[in-house]
């Protein structure tokens, strides 16, 4: 349950639009090796280029697992909100309406795991949390008995995980980059700081003429993020105009959004995507997001297959957690590279 003073909705609140769809670009991520996967790679190198944000068919996750997943999901916030406040340390965190600690408010509750090789570990005990509940999140111990909401979302993590490992490995094909694991590494690493996100944005209560903010427009820091949600609109994405475009729901494919690490690593070759997640009152919607990041102490700059003839590299090297820090202390909005910028 979201609940916001009249201030709160005013913060949150946007004019009604209709915006234009967004024309997604496919990529199959089946395509057999040879002619068909070289199409495949160059099709997704393009995608990178002209937008930022992809969706892929191909990808081998089975239909059980995400239903069953969606399910549970959706069945735990339908829970009283005392037991989704209390039962936070058991999934691992659970917020409602904050969304990190610069003030940005949404109509939004979440779920929120962070990921190792070795399963999920609390919220609280990474450096940067910034859940609400991370208190009662750092409360729970890796040796209790994991819940079944708990369980799928692991399981499905590790799926998502290998999709988003297989996009990069078929970007880096693309791109002509060697090794063919030069980018996807970094995410299947067992330090890598993956994440999973499963965000609930509820009906909003009827604003004449105005519309509410679910999640705020931002760029994600990650390498990669892989979406998907239970068919209902709401996401929009930032064209390179700055005109905002709605994402068509699509119950079979994965969406890719390209993360600002993914940015430095190609030197702006690629570049993140601003969206955001803006909330009618007709469905609740739910979406499910693995954040691929590298290890905290991995050092980010542009590969050096990707510099050019000259040379010149558009950011300095810093670590991700430098980075993290850095981009959690400030608004949504913001622009977080810029302090990284040559």
């Amino acid at each position: 349950m979201v609940v916001l003073a009249k201030a709160e909705l005013e913060q949150i609140a946007l004019p009604a639009s209709q915006p234009l769809m967004a024309d997604v670009r496919a990529v199959d991520l089946s395509a057999a090796p040879g002619p068909d996967r070289a199409a495949a790679a160059r099709a997704l190198v393009a995608a990178c280029e002209e937008q930022g944000f992809f969706r892929v068919t191909g990808h081998g996750m089975p239909q059980e697992l995400v239903r069953a997943v969606e399910a549970a999901a959706a069945g735990f916030f339908a829970l009283p909100q005392a037991e989704k406040e209390g039962g936070a340390g058991e999934p691992v965190g659970y917020g409602c309406k904050q969304i990190g600690d610069g003030g940005d408010l949404g109509w939004i509750e979440y779920l929120l795991l962070c990921l190792t090789s070795a399963g999920t570990v609390p919220a609280a005990s990474f450096p940067f949390s910034t859940l609400p509940c991370a208190a009662a999140a750092a409360a729970a111990s890796l040796s209790e008995p994991s819940s079944p909401l708990r369980e799928l979302l692991e399981e499905y993590a590790a799926a998502v995980r290998r999709v988003a490992c297989g996009v990069l490995d078929l970007m880096a094909e693309g791109l002509g980059i060697e090794p063919a694991d030069a980018i996807s590494r970094l995410v299947a690493d067992s330090e890598s700081d993956n994440m999973l996100r499963v965000n609930h944005y509820p009906p909003a209560p009827a604003q004449a003429g105005r519309l509410l903010t679910g999640f705020g427009e931002h760029t994600d820091p990650q390498i990669i993020s892989v979406l998907r949600s239970n068919g209902t609109t709401g996401l929009e994405i930032a064209g390179r105009d700055g005109a905002w475009a709605s994402v068509p729901p699509d119950a079979d494919s994965f969406f890719i959004n390209l993360g600002d690490a993914l940015q430095v690593l190609t030197n702006g070759r690629f570049r993140s995507v601003k969206h955001r997640v803006v909330v009618s009152s007709e469905r609740s919607r739910v979406s499910m997001i693995f954040l691929g990041g590298p290890p905290p102490g991995a050092r980010l700059a542009p590969l050096p297959q990707l510099l050019g003839d000259g040379g010149d590299s558009r950011y300095r090297e810093f670590t991700w957690k430098e980075y993290k820090s850095s981009s959690h202390r400030g608004r949504l909005v913001d622009d977080r590279l810029r302090p990284f910028e040559n």
